[in-house]
């Protein structure tokens, strides 16, 4: 197998067919090139013909000439990318490339997949390393930007069959703001967009959440609507309560971004919006749906997370834990520098 980088003039169909997630789509590098972070897009060929892609982002360290990469939600890397990733990392003066495989734990484990994958014997995830090979310094990442666990619906089901499958309190509020007349709506289109941005930046307001700026998420909704992106949203009356930006990337189903209103809290429009969420993805052609992250399934209550992570397990779905975030390290004194700062950050933050 040849690693090669990915030219612009590629066929980006064709390119999306070999990836996994849809943040390794086409779509989603062309909207962060807009954001102004320089792609690299590479692919594994056996003669001319692509098996697999992926994407990664080159993000500038502040006041530095140092660059950290960024491949989220890709496949298992193999020994020639990682060789690959150490001669464009040398060339782009990058500290260390992060990546989040879109891999469930109970793949891993399973030998059938690994042959697949052609892992090495030595994969082990559960340790506090991950080496393929020696020449490769590769650790459990200190900074993860995804949750190490998500909970998984299965759409293949029967809508009767995912109804009752839903947990009391839910589907009991779910019948509560169909009571109340809350009704759902798509409008993945320029007014749809815009009542969803407001509701999602009212909502990060009030609960203190340092999120992407409205350019941020403008960008990514010009390049991903429709294809990848699409808006749902709640009604009482005319007025807006709730909106949900969903992704459908091949048959499966991501909740991403969510906001909702202060007003009439208790029509539980937030319940019914993620409900027909749920249909609609099944009904686009979708067998599972991704909660897009939560607490592991033994949380506590007392989690910060808890009441997002309890919401969406009221829909009855599976825990599922991903294989993890790792670092690839290419400049290890300079690794460990860039680790002190960013804890030391953390910690003025809070102050």
């Amino acid at each position: 197998m040849e690693i090669r980088l990915i030219p612009e003039s590629f066929d980006p169909q064709l390119y999306n067919s070999t990836t996994l997630h849809p943040l390794q789509s086409w779509e989603w590098g062309e909207a962060r090139k807009q954001t102004g972070l320089k792609i690299i897009r590479f692919g594994e060929f056996s003669g001319k013909i692509l098996k697999k892609s992926y994407l990664m982002t080159l993000h500038k360290v502040p006041m530095t000439n140092f660059k950290i990469g960024y491949i989220p939600r890709s496949g298992i890397l193999s020994k020639d990318l990682l060789n690959f990733l150490n001669q464009i990392a040398s060339k782009e003066n990058i500290i260390f490339i992060k990546f989040e495989p879109y891999i469930f734990k109970s793949e891993i484990r399973n030998p059938r997949f690994a042959r697949r994958a052609k892992l090495d014997s030595s994969l082990e995830v559960r340790r506090t390393k991950w080496e393929t090979n020696s020449k490769f310094k590769i650790i459990n990442s200190k900074h993860p930007l995804f949750t190490q666990w998500t909970i998984i619906m299965d759409l293949s089901k029967s809508e009767k069959i995912l109804m009752e499958n839903l947990k009391p309190k839910t589907r009991y509020n779910i019948k509560l703001a169909q009571k109340k007349g809350v009704f759902i709506k798509e409008e993945s289109n320029k007014k749809g967009y815009e009542i969803f941005e407001n509701l999602y930046f009212e909502t990060t307001k009030r609960q203190h959440y340092l999120g992407h700026d409205k350019n941020y998420h403008r960008i990514v909704w010009d390049n991903m609507k429709n294809k990848v992106s699409h808006i749902l949203i709640a009604y009482y009356k005319d007025e807006p309560l709730s909106a949900y930006q969903l992704f459908i990337y091949k048959n499966r189903g991501y909740y991403v971004y969510g906001g909702s209103s202060e007003k009439h809290r208790n029509f539980m429009a937030s319940n019914l919006l993620m409900w027909e969420s749920l249909i609609f993805c099944k009904n686009q052609g979708c067998t599972e749906f991704d909660m897009w992250g939560s607490l592991s399934k033994n949380y506590k209550q007392s989690d910060s997370y808890a009441g997002f992570t309890r919401f969406k397990e009221g829909y009855g779905g599976n825990f599922t834990q991903m294989i993890g975030s790792y670092d690839l390290v290419i400049k290890s004194f300079v690794y460990r520098i860039y680790n002190l700062a960013y804890s030391f950050r953390k910690f003025i933050l809070k102050i």
